[in-house]
């Protein structure tokens, strides 16, 4: 299996991960074609695919911020049950997150990362068994993602200014005994995050306003 980076929408490959992206997530998550022109070009922003005799079969999307110490997982998708594609997409961005953290001068804190609530979930993700938000929450946990303790929404990648549930905010701390996270780092990550979508909902900005007023997030398990 090939772990290749995708920097252009002209890149063949490029359009196999699209058509992915739209079997397995619902529309508000996938942002339009044209529009990944740009964030490809991004040098902060890594999008890799695992090709399997020539079709791609995964892909996740991670990036890495030096002044905050923290990583965020944008997406990761398993294409086919039986290939060892979660694992293999999980290590082969550990190392290239180990990469920019070296080549930064920086010691992560963590990674964040946007998880499915299975009780709250009603897409059905393509119908392929590991996207399934049971067992990704699942197999997160056992990775060691914890579930940030504070009601949280998104912007949509439609771009249509509406606001996204059904998701927590996770985070996978490089401490496994840290507990909590100063929500002033929650803030802003989010901010930065989410400065490539300036149509956002009210639900969003109040979300902020809450997590200012407060100085500690829990960390809980999923």
């Amino acid at each position: 299996m090939e772990y290749i980076r995708i920097q252009s929408i002209d890149n063949p490959l490029f359009r196999n991960m699209h058509d992915l992206m739209k079997t397995i997530f619902p529309p508000e998550e996938v942002l339009a074609f044209e529009k990944w022109a740009g964030p490809l070009q991004d040098p902060s922003i890594h999008v890799y695919v695992a090709v399997h005799e020539g079709e791609v079969v995964g892909t996740t999307e991670y990036r890495y911020y030096p002044g905050l110490k923290v990583a965020m997982t944008d997406f990761t998708i398993v294409g086919r049950p039986g290939l060892g594609i979660g694992r293999f997409l999980m290590r082969s961005r550990a190392r290239d997150m180990e990469r920019l953290a070296r080549e930064s001068g920086t010691e992560p804190i963590g990674m964040f990362a946007e998880i499915y609530n299975p009780t709250l979930a009603e897409y059905e993700f393509g119908g392929v068994y590991p996207m399934s938000p049971f067992v990704r929450r699942e197999v997160l946990s056992h990775i060691g993602y914890n579930r940030l303790d504070f009601p949280y929404v998104h912007p949509s990648w439609e771009e249509d200014g509406s606001a996204v549930g059904g998701l927590d905010l996770c985070f996978l701390p490089q401490d496994e005994n840290l507990t909590e996270l100063d929500a002033s780092l929650i803030v802003a990550f989010l901010t930065e995050y989410y400065s490539a979508l300036p149509n956002k909902p009210d639900e969003w900005y109040s979300m902020i306003e809450d997590l200012k007023q407060q100085s500690k997030i829990a960390l809980k398990p999923l």
